[in-house]
């Protein structure tokens, strides 16, 4: 009967410490399962379950230790600290926050003295005439930057198994608030406040578990280009610089940025409208829709309306710079073709419009389509996030 409840206890605390990281990082199966109510609630009682189910083993272990022969008391030995390797490894080394550190250091350097690649990607946040750049690169391994823009304060956030790129304001409540990277739910990046230990989700800044479930973070704009159409637009613009300590994880996505990394959850499909095929996600008013990337690359132009929303979607000449644009100005619906230079032309007065949506010749010159906010990312995550998003077909 003793040995009986040592075992059973025994498994039970394999399974706590397994189950308290499986529900939240990337194993087999674990991230396609509506897991997420309960590795919260594991979360939160992880602690007297332990301390439950440790009193009762050791009890029963005790007991059963001193009526057992030497092989047994081995085998009992060895379960033991078997639970002790699980218990490190699950506690203090498969956490996620273990894995993917913040930077100790935080550097910016102006075009002049900046060591990023300029054909790398950033995530780009202007803001009171500041303009800064955060290379994916770096913000990926990291999960998130904190840090200020225009006296701003802003949190910069990335999570590669979604290749979703977002700017929140860290405020909760009126304060500032404190995040750590939790785990993900979905392939999507969680962090965890350190007021309320609400879990929030990093694709659309919203606390999904938690006493602050539903609230929002406020997204901020946000630009995702490379480095030399950000500084062409910006040359004043300050550049993140890597923490050279972190040079081995920064290294593990140099290939990220096109998609070709040797890592299965975060490499490209190639072609549409699969698991991991890129699109152009916009979500306005309340609707949400999604644009093929492969169709963007052909046609390096797409003219399309959302209610309440005509909107166009440009390409850059690098293939990697877009801009999706609000064609409505002054009450006028502009319609535009693209000049071989990558310049827009509208329709309506043959005015000249840089890809960024500045009118550089005509009736408009010196105006600005509004930009509209619009990430790239995985068509899992778009579909996982946006369940009734609207599919773009030409």
């Amino acid at each position: 009967m003793k040995k009986g409840i040592l075992v059973t206890g025994l498994i039970l605390l394999f399974l706590l410490e397994v189950a308290g990281i499986y529900f939240i990082m990337p194993f087999p199966g674990s991230q396609k399962m509506d897991s997420l109510p309960f590795a919260y609630w594991l979360h939160n009682n992880k602690l007297w379950i332990r301390i439950l189910l440790l009193t009762i083993v050791l009890i029963s272990f005790i007991s059963t230790f001193r009526t057992t022969h030497r092989p047994g008391r081995i085998i009992l030995a060895i379960a033991l600290i078997l639970y002790g390797v699980v218990f490190y490894y699950a506690n203090l080394k498969f956490q996620a926050d273990k894995i993917f550190h913040q930077p100790k250091t935080k550097s910016f350097a102006n075009a002049s003295e900046n060591k990023v690649d300029r054909k790398k990607l950033v995530i780009g946040v202007i803001s009171n005439n500041e303009a800064k750049a955060y290379p994916i690169q770096v913000i990926g391994y990291h999960h998130q930057v904190r840090d200020t823009v225009g006296n701003i304060p802003i949190m910069v956030t990335y999570c590669t198994v979604c290749r979703t790129g977002r700017v929140f304001s860290p405020v909760v409540n009126g304060k500032p608030e404190t995040f750590r990277l939790v785990g993900m739910d979905h392939f999507n990046a969680m962090f965890e406040d350190a007021t309320t230990e609400s879990w929030w989700q990093q694709a659309t800044g919203v606390a999904v578990a938690g006493i602050l479930k539903g609230k929002a973070l406020q997204e901020l704009p946000s630009t995702q280009s490379t480095l030399e159409s950000w500084l062409m637009r910006y040359p004043n613009s300050k550049i993140l610089q890597p923490d050279t300590i972190y040079n081995k994880q920064y290294n593990s996505l140099k290939d990220f940025d096109n998609g070709t990394t040797d890592d299965d959850l975060e490499k490209r499909d190639s072609s549409s409208w699969k698991f991991k095929s890129w699109v152009i996600g916009i979500q306005h008013s309340g609707n949400s829709k999604a644009y093929d990337w492969n169709e963007l690359v052909t046609e390096k132009l797409i003219q399309d309306s959302m209610p309440g929303l005509p909107l166009m979607i440009a390409l850059e000449n690098d293939t990697a710079t877009f801009h999706v644009l609000n064609r409505n100005i002054n009450g006028n619906v502009l319609h535009f073709e693209k000049q071989p230079d990558g310049k827009l032309f509208d329709l309506q007065t043959s005015s000249v419009w840089q890809e960024d949506g500045l009118c550089v010749q005509g009736i408009y010159n010196g105006q600005h389509l509004a930009n509209v906010q619009a990430s790239q990312e995985f068509w899992h995550s778009w579909q996982s996030f946006h369940p009734n998003s609207m599919v773009y077909k030409k």
